[in-house]
Order: structure tokens, then C-alpha cells, then sequence
């Protein structure tokens, strides 16, 4: 009887645990925030067209069933370019993973760093946060994740680390985009004709947001990775994420050697593998755009994808990194069923992060589709037409926080909202740089957090961490940074 009354507080225990540790998937998160979106068209009011041409502002057209269930299928299309790229990457890795170079390369690292690991933090979230405030590198980072989770599991933290150093470095720069085209370029293009702005006064302003949100998230990222490595039980991640982190992450037994070294075929195998990523960050940056012509037409790379460095898009580091795959391929004498079954595999653990990718993408989809972002960012430039510029800045940038939830493209957000709102702070006499990067930090710190952006879901996906863990373990970063934020772009507007 006395068995019995324990195995039932056995089971009963079990149940609670199983409760309290239910959480979403990415998946089934991104597809109940489109059908919330879909339900909202049907309670605004009504768009109203002349001819062909939307009444700006005027209202959305209500969502259909067919348009609700065929927006992830649509955002398959709409994301395909960086599907393909992940699809070729996680081939790419599996071949680099098959050689044993990677493993081997990052333990020879951490054992010359003895004790030092935690220094790898703040030098690889500057690196990224480079590339974030320069060209906007955020989609460009979802390989990363997997490489870093190697490191960061090896060096004694985890996956949720890797996941942090990759997304809060490169997200720390795009928050304080300073030359970055595809935010601060797009929004000063957009601005209607006749409005002006100092550039200068962008660039410095994108600098003191850069580096106060990388100091934020450096020391958040740090403090944590600490306690990690001073006491295993300190991680944020679930029993599930922790056991699929040491499935997929944590060095094998045949790889805990106490002599280990690289063999020559594994140094080549990394330089090469180094020289891939390098050259793509490279073709990524639209040095056109910076007055340098030192990679133009004619040149070794545009001769290879048929684009010069600098001009490339994920089509041409698709086929780069499909090339690379072959070279290192034939550098460890794989033969050609190994290579080719290599590839198969990497590609197919890829299928699980395109899917979330593709999901994610579908939400925007539908906001363009009936006209709800449109809608949201007339309504609220007339609510801030008669506010003082101390109302007018924090407003404004808790409006594109919403905003970019729904249009995590910061190029996209940059075309619906600077035309009106850049003419509006005109009108009114406000500051336009401060307006243009309040655009930028709010879409910046949203893209650290939205399951609308499917580099974060697929990222994630790719480093085994579920959506609700990073949600949790980042939120009190985020609202730091986005307090800091205000008050900088406060100050800045009521002084400039």
C-alpha cells in the first residue's frame, strides 16, 4: 500500500513538472501571432480606394481564411533567398564538421586559453556588432549560432551564450546603425523632397547608441556566462534544451584528448573555412556606397557569381558557400558518395530552421497584404502632430518599437515610416536625424526579441534554444536598452 501511494506522488510530481515546463515551439508561436493579426483587420475600419490607389491611413482590408493560411506558405517565396543560403550553409558545416577540423580547432583554443574563455565574449560581440552597424549584419549571423554553441559548450557555458554573443553583438550595432544602408540609408532616401539632414549628426548619435547597448549586453552576457561556468546548474535552459545541447554540442568522448593538435589537413581546412565567412561578410558590405571601387566588375569573385564584393546577396554567397563545400570537400580526399551524403545530411538538419524562417516571413506578408502597417503609422503620426518634442521623442519611438514587431525589415520599415514621419517632425520643427534614429534603435531593438524575424527564430533553432527561454532570459536586457535609448534620443532631440 505504502508503494503504491509513492509511485502515484511519483507520477502526480511527474505531471506538475511536465506543466511547469510546457512551453511553444517557435512554430506554433509565429502562427498564432498571425492568426492574432488576421483577426485585428476584421475590427479596424475599412481601407478606402480611389481607383487602384489606397486612401493612406484610411483603414485595412479584413484578412481572408485563404490569405491567413496561405501567409507562411507565402513567406516561403518571400524568404526563399535566405532559405536556400541556410540550406547550402548547413551542408557547408557538416562537411567542416565531418573532417574534424572545427572540433579539434576549437578545443586547441580553449585549452591555450585556460581559464581565460570568458575574454572570447566582449572581442567576438564588437566583431559582430561591427558588422551590425556598418551594413546591418543580422541574417547574415544564423550560421553562427551553431559554431558558437560548439565554442561556448566546450569552453565550459552554453548554447543560450553563443545564442546571446551572436544575436546582442550584431543586434547592438544595428540598433546604432551608423553608415548602415539598409537602415540609416533607406530612411534618408525615403525622406520626402526638400527635407535635409546632417549626416554627421546620424552617424554620432548611431555611435553613442552603439556602443552603449554593446556595453549593456556585453556585461549582462558576461555576468551570465559566469555563473554558468562557475556552476552548471546556474543555466537558463530547460532539462529538454540541456539535453539537446549535449547531443548536438558537447565534444565527444573520442574527442577529450589531453595532447590534442591539428593535423595539416585540419589547419588548411580551417583557413579555408575562416577564408569563406570572411570573403562573404566582404561581398556584404556595399562598398559602393562608402565611395571605395577596390572590388569592381571584372575581378576574380564577380567573374564566379557573376556580382563583384560588395554587390552580393544571399544568391551569391549561396553559391560561394556551395563552392567552398567542394574545395574542402577535395582537400580531405573525401570521395564522392561521402561528400555527397555529407552534403545531404547538413542540408537536411537544415529543414527545421528554413521552416521557421519561412513561418516568420509570413506574418509580414499579411500586414502588407491588408494594409495594416499603412494604416497603423498614419493613425499615429496625426496622434503625434501636437506633442512637444520631450512627448514627441519617447512616443515616437515606442511607435516603431509596435511597428517593427510587425515589419521587422528595416529597410521595409524605413520606406512606410520616413516619409511621413520625417516630414512630420520637419513640419513641426523637430529634429529629423533624432527621428531617423528613433526608427533605427526601435527597429533595431525589437529585431533582438521578434518572432517576426526569422534570423532570430532559425538562429535560435539552429543553437537548440526555444524562443520562450531567450525571451525570458533577454527581456530584462532589453528593457535596460530600451530606457537607455529614450533617454539619449530625449536629450538629443530637445537639443538639437
Amino acid at each position: 500500500m505504502e508503494s503504491t501511494e509513492k509511485e502515484v506522488r511519483k507520477r502526480t510530481s511527474r505531471k506538475k513538472n511536465q506543466k511547469r515546463s510546457f512551453t511553444l515551439s517557435a512554430f506554433t508561436i509565429i502562427l498564432i501571432l498571425t492568426f492574432i493579426l488576421a483577426i485585428v483587420t476584421h475590427f479596424l475600419p475599412e481601407a478606402v480606394f480611389e481607383g487602384e490607389n489606397l486612401v493612406d491611413g484610411s483603414g485595412v482590408v479584413g484578412a481572408t481564411l485563404s490569405q491567413t493560411l496561405l501567409a507562411p506558405i507565402l513567406g516561403f517565396s518571400d524568404a526563399i533567398d535566405i532559405c536556400l543560403f541556410v540550406l547550402i550553409l548547413g551542408a557547408f558545416l557538416k562537411v567542416v564538421t565531418k573532417t574534424g577540423a572545427l572540433e579539434t580547432g576549437i578545443e586547441v583554443l580553449i585549452k591555450k586559453l585556460k581559464g581565460k574563455e570568458l575574454v572570447l565574449i566582449p572581442i567576438l560581440m564588437f566583431i559582430f556588432s561591427i558588422g551590425g552597424t556598418t551594413y546591418g549584419m543580422l541574417e547574415e549571423t544564423v550560421g553562427f549560432y551553431a559554431i558558437l554553441s560548439v565554442a561556448m559548450v566546450a569552453a565550459g557555458m552554453d548554447t543560450l551564450v553563443a545564442s546571446a554573443v551572436v544575436l546582442l553583438g550584431a543586434g547592438s550595432g544595428v540598433l546604432g546603425s551608423t553608415i548602415n544602408p539598409f537602415a540609416v540609408g533607406a530612411a534618408i532616401d525615403s525622406l520626402p523632397a526638400g527635407v535635409e539632414v546632417n549626416q554627421a549628426v546620424i552617424i554620432g548619435l548611431g555611435i553613442i547608441l552603439w556602443l552603449t547597448t554593446y556595453i549593456i549586453c556585453t556585461l549582462a552576457v558576461m555576468l551570465y556566462a559566469k555563473k554558468v561556468i562557475a556552476k552548471k546548474g546556474s543555466t537558463f535552459l530547460s532539462l529538454q534544451e540541456k539535453k539537446d545541447m549535449e547531443e548536438f554540442y558537447a565534444p565527444k568522448e573520442d574527442q577529450k584528448k589531453k595532447n590534442v593538435a591539428l593535423s595539416g589537413k585540419q589547419k588548411v581546412t580551417l583557413l579555408l573555412f575562416a577564408f569563406t565567412f570572411v570573403i562573404m561578410i566582404i561581398g556584404f558590405i556595399p562598398w559602393g556606397d562608402f565611395g571605395i571601387t577596390l572590388f569592381e566588375k571584372g575581378k576574380f569573385f564577380s567573374t564566379i557569381t557573376g556580382l563583384p564584393l560588395g554587390q552580393w546577396y544571399f544568391q551569391e554567397s549561396t553559391l560561394w558557400f556551395l563552392i567552398m563545400t567542394i574545395i574542402i570537400g577535395v582537400v580531405n580526399r573525401m570521395s564522392e558518395h561521402e561528400l555527397v551524403d555529407t552534403f545531404i545530411d547538413g542540408a537536411d538538419d537544415m529543414v527545421g530552421v528554413i521552416l521557421v524562417i519561412a513561418i516568420a516571413r509570413g506574418a509580414s506578408v499579411l500586414m502588407t497584404q491588408t494594409h495594416l502597417d499603412n494604416y497603423i503609422i498614419y493613425n499615429a503620426a496625426n496622434a503625434l502632430s501636437g506633442v512637444s518634442k520631450v512627448v514627441f521623442a519617447p512616443l515616437n519611438y515606442i511607435l516603431h518599437v509596435g511597428l517593427s514587431i510587425l515589419v521587422p525589415s528595416s529597410s521595409g520599415l524605413a520606406s512606410l515610416s520616413t516619409p511621413i514621419m520625417g516630414s512630420l517632425a520637419d513640419r513641426l520643427g523637430f529634429s529629423v536625424e533624432v527621428t531617423v534614429m528613433e526608427m533605427v534603435a526601435a527597429n533595431g531593438l525589437v529585431n533582438l526579441f521578434t518572432p517576426t524575424c526569422g534570423a532570430i527564430m532559425g538562429g535560435l533553432e539552429l543553437a537548440k534554444v526555444q524562443y520562450t527561454t531567450w525571451l525570458k532570459w533577454v527581456a530584462k536586457v532589453i528593457l535596460l536598452v530600451a530606457v537607455v535609448n529614450i533617454v539619449i534620443l530625449t536629450l538629443a532631440m530637445m537639443y538639437l
